[in-house]
């Protein structure tokens, strides 16, 4: 049976799912958590927490699933340290840096890829259990045909199947950090999405809101396609709500009619949606949270709190009382995986009447309605004149559960040990001023750029048979891979063909690039879709096999400066920072393709380009100020390129963007911005 994870953001959640019944839970402590604004775990908590899993036989991940600089490299092994201390069950990671840090302190530690590391390809997935993680969480974006193809690669797989949807690809959203500072990759998201953004200008819509999904009606669907845990999202809502989910989750698996409606009632945006799962995305996946909404709320919190009033029944157990007139009382409970304890009490004494029987004995232990056991077997040892007391019965159960929660708890707990380790990471030696990379999103922006002032230059793959035949040196163009796709293998295809025509190289926007470059043996650069901020990252993506990194545009330029790399560093310093990638075209949701002007409008009148990737099946939503480093240059100076990339300019604007920054001079361009390289990231 597919495994139920439900969220837990503090005990009161905890405490509600355990008592409704879940297979896993998995939570956040006060640092690394990708909900930092959750209450999270205290590490007296989290231990707590370990505990109460255990004893009810359920397991219990941490997620760590934040990125990490290099100042907080010591704090993040420490974090991990603790986790192997107190038994937890496995890792939620994004970062490279905490994958390294258990493969090199704790290798038996489980680690499970986040769904912040946008894992939804074959290779993607392959990638991450080559990394020694043994289940990938998938993007939220896939249909059932994807997850069923990835769940039948030989790992687990982990789905979310009820909660909030974010409008972009988790892992790859940067709205919240580029306008206010605020990253979803630290777990300080500000939720920008559901505020008013309109493809409309002038009205106020909310077309970067969406409902949220619930794939829990067709729990049994996923099961039968080889998914190993169906998660529930929603580490920031209340006991009712993760109780709810999960009492859903648990009816539908057992082939039950799931109560659809409270769920709606407890939190929804207009009701649910299926339509990543179907492949059908629009309309009728968008929605906001209205006033009706929030009162259906208040009206099914009673209802709810009926599913955890009493504890869930965790165990069977049996139980063997030996009672004797003159010797002590002993008491022995067994649960159903053999786990064993015995106690012992004061001394029977002789029956002054009527001696006790089994019928007498099984009233008193019987009684098990406050624990986490139902009763399986009740036998007896009983002297023919021997008298036990109501109380002295009574005494021994509860005293036999609370150590059989111990022993429970003990054998179920698997620790593990964590060995400190120094991570020693080669800098390059850089030469000279960075050289200038150039991505272009239109074959005529060629016309006009001078080859000898580039080192590369970066094309879709779609474009590699015209920029072939333009440019003189072939060496110098590299085919940058889609950033998501719901079709590998007319990707690969694509990128053999460029391949074909003497492109060697591939700019890597995920994991699922590198192993897709390795197995066409093309050369590998990253791109900053792999949310590189560590010195651990950069060399765990050069052993990898990436020639070059490009590191995340979220850090200030001084924290990037500080990172070690053994092999050479790259920077965007100019173009419109990629705030959102999205499988569900806001623009067309709102006013039709035929209609789409490419932009999007915020309530102070900002101006978002949508920018279309033309059938591929996603959009990204880009900033309405370009940035541009051209006049600081010498804040960049650490770095051995610069990547500018070009989306709506013209060839002229284009060679005279790349003239600026060969000079050193402020480019003519209105709204622009240094981005976060002074301002940084919460």
């Amino acid at each position: 049976m597919a495994e139920v994870l439900s969220p837990c953001g503090g005990m009161q959640v905890l405490e509600a799912v355990l008592k409704t019944g879940t297979d896993a839970v998995y939570v956040g402590s006060s640092r690394f958590s990708a909900r930092a604004n959750a209450h999270n775990f205290t590490r007296e908590e989290l231990k707590a927490a370990v505990y109460e899993c255990h004893r009810c036989g359920v397991k219990l991940y941490q997620a760590i699933n934040t990125l990490v600089t290099d100042s907080e490299l010591e704090s993040l092994a420490d974090e991990i340290s603790y986790a192997c201390e107190i038994g937890v069950d496995g890792l939620i990671v994004q970062d490279m840096a905490v994958i390294e840090t258990v493969k090199c302190c704790c290798p038996d530690m489980p680690v499970h890829a986040s769904t912040q590391m946008s894992v939804h390809s074959k290779n993607g997935a392959m990638l991450a259990n080559s990394l020694g993680l043994c289940r990938v969480v998938l993007a939220r974006e896939l249909p059932g045909s994807i997850i069923k193809e990835l769940s039948s690669l030989g790992f687990e797989t982990e789905v979310f199947v009820h909660g909030a949807l974010c409008m972009s690809v988790s892992g790859q959203c940067y709205m919240s950090a580029v306008i206010g500072g605020r990253s979803a990759n630290r777990g300080m998201c500000a939720q920008a999405c559901r505020l008013p953004v309109s493809a409309i200008k002038g009205s106020e819509r909310y077309d970067l809101s969406l409902k949220d999904m619930s794939y829990i009606e067709r729990a049994k669907e996923l099961e039968e396609m080889g998914v190993s845990s169906l998660k529930i999202e929603g580490r920031m809502k209340r006991p009712e709500y993760a109780a709810a989910a999960a009492n859903a989750l648990n009816a539908a698996l057992s082939g039950e009619k799931p109560d659809m409606k409270t769920l709606e009632d407890v939190f929804s945006r207009g009701g649910f949606t299926q339509g990543y799962f179907d492949h059908k995305t629009g309309r009728e996946m968008f929605g906001i949270r209205s006033k009706e909404n929030a009162a259906a709320s208040n009206t099914a919190f009673p209802k709810i709190h009926e599913l955890y009033r009493t504890p869930c029944k965790a165990a069977a157990v049996s139980f063997l009382l030996y009672a004797h007139n003159g010797e002590e009382l002993s008491l022995t409970a067994c649960d159903e995986d053999g786990v064993t304890v015995t106690v012992t009490g004061d001394k029977a004494q002789k029956a002054l009447n009527r001696p006790a029987d089994i019928a007498y004995v099984t009233k008193s232990l019987s009684k098990l309605g406050g624990t986490i056991y139902e009763l399986e077997d009740i036998r007896a040892d009983l002297g023919a004149d021997t008298a036990v007391s109501a109380s002295a019965l009574n005494d021994l159960r509860r005293r036999a559960c609370e150590e059989l929660d111990k022993k429970r708890a003990e054998s179920n707990t698997k620790l593990y040990e964590f060995s400190p380790y120094k991570f020693d990471t080669p800098t390059h030696k850089r030469a000279g001023k960075p050289g200038i990379r150039v991505f272009i999103s239109d074959i005529s922006q060629l016309d006009m750029i001078n080859e000898s002032d580039v080192e590369l230059i970066g094309i879709p793959a779609e474009m590699a048979s015209a920029a072939a035949a333009k440019v003189s040196d072939i060496s110098k163009l590299a085919v940058v891979g889609d950033r998501f796709t719901f079709d590998e293998g007319t990707q690969i295809k694509r990128l053999r063909q460029a391949k074909a025509l003497g492109i060697e190289r591939l700019v890597c926007t995920n994991i699922a690039h590198i192993k897709t470059g390795k197995d066409l043996s093309m050369k590998l650069s990253g791109g900053f879709g792999l949310n590189i901020t560590n010195s651990v990252a950069a060399r765990a993506y050069a052993d990898m096999g990436l020639d070059d990194i490009t590191l995340s545009f979220e850090l200030k330029a001084s924290q990037l400066a500080r990172i070690s790399s053994p092999v050479p560093v790259n920077v965007i310093a100019y173009g419109r920072l990629p705030l959102m990638l999205t499988a569900n075209c806001p623009v067309r949701q709102a006013v039709g393709c035929k209609s789409c002007k490419g932009r999007l409008f915020d309530r102070t009148g900002r101006e978002f380009m949508v920018k279309c990737s033309k059938g591929k099946g996603y959009v990204e939503i880009l900033n309405s100020d370009v940035l541009t480093m051209s006049d600081k240059i010498s804040d960049l100076a650490f770095a051995d390129s610069l990547s500018l990339i070009f989306t709506e300019e013209t060839p002229q604007q284009a060679s005279d963007v790349i003239r600026a920054f060969r000079s050193g001079t402020a480019a003519e361009i209105k709204n622009k911005t240094h981005g976060l390289y002074y301002r940084g990231i919460k």
